[in-house]
Formats: C-alpha cells, structure tokens, sequence
C-alpha cells in the first residue's frame, strides 16, 4: 500500500476498491433496496444474488488492495461491474417509470443520475482492468 497516491495516476485499485467496499457492506446491511432492481427474470433468486453480487463486491475490494491478489481481483472486478450493469440499467428503467408518473423533482432527477451512472461503469471497468 506504500504506493498509493505516487505517480501521475491516481492509484487504481482504490478508485475500484474503495465503492465496492462501501457497496458490498450496504448489500448485506439493506438488502432490500438492492432486491428492488434485480432484472425481472431474475426475481425469484433477488435476496441470494444480492447477498452473493455484495460478497463479490467486499472480496473484489480486499483483492485489490493485496498486491498479490490484484491481478485476478482486477479481472474479477470487472467481470462484476459488468455482471451487475443490467441491474443499474432495470434501476434506470424503474425511475424512469416513477418520474413520468409522478412528474416531482426528486423523482426526475434520481431518474437523471441514475442514467448518468450507466456510462460512468465505463470508465470503472478500465480502472479495475488497469489495477491488475
């Protein structure tokens, strides 16, 4: 971890790391929030995969930040990012329906960052790929 922060580029392992530590805890903790936006086909199975995508998500951060672990962590972790994009893409498409039904401010713009965040899991994906 001495080298965290040195260098023109920010340390990647933690621009990864760092939410998926943050995210995996919050998927144990309130697993319901998460259950909402499991894509409809997969409904049946919301609670085990929640559980299973926020173990992924705490082991993906450890493996990070152990030199080495990092390169298959880093792997791993995009693979996630991936795994769970249609997750954040049914949380857009839900907020959208939401907004246009009830036309309220906060609902149009959780609608607005939740589209904003779909492009942002890009730029996630090169850095876990590059901390490997």
């Amino acid at each position: 971890m001495g080298d965290v922060g040195t260098g023109s580029e920010p340390h990647l392992p933690w621009i990864v790391a760092a939410p998926f530590a943050v995210s995996g805890v919050v998927h144990l903790v309130r697993p319901e929030g998460f259950e909402r936006i499991v894509p409809t086909p997969l409904q049946a199975w919301a609670r085990p995969l929640v559980i299973a995508s926020g173990v992924a998500e705490l082991m993906c951060a450890a493996g990070l930040v152990v030199p080495t672990t990092r390169r298959a962590a880093g792997v791993a972790s995009a693979a996630l990012l991936l795994a769970v994009w249609p997750a954040n893409a049914q949380m857009s498409l839900d907020l959208g329906r939401r907004a246009r039904k009830r036309q309220d401010a906060g609902s149009i713009a959780a609608f607005a960052v939740s589209l904003a965040r779909l492009p942002l899991q890009v730029p996630l994906i090169r850095s876990a790929l590059r901390a490997r």
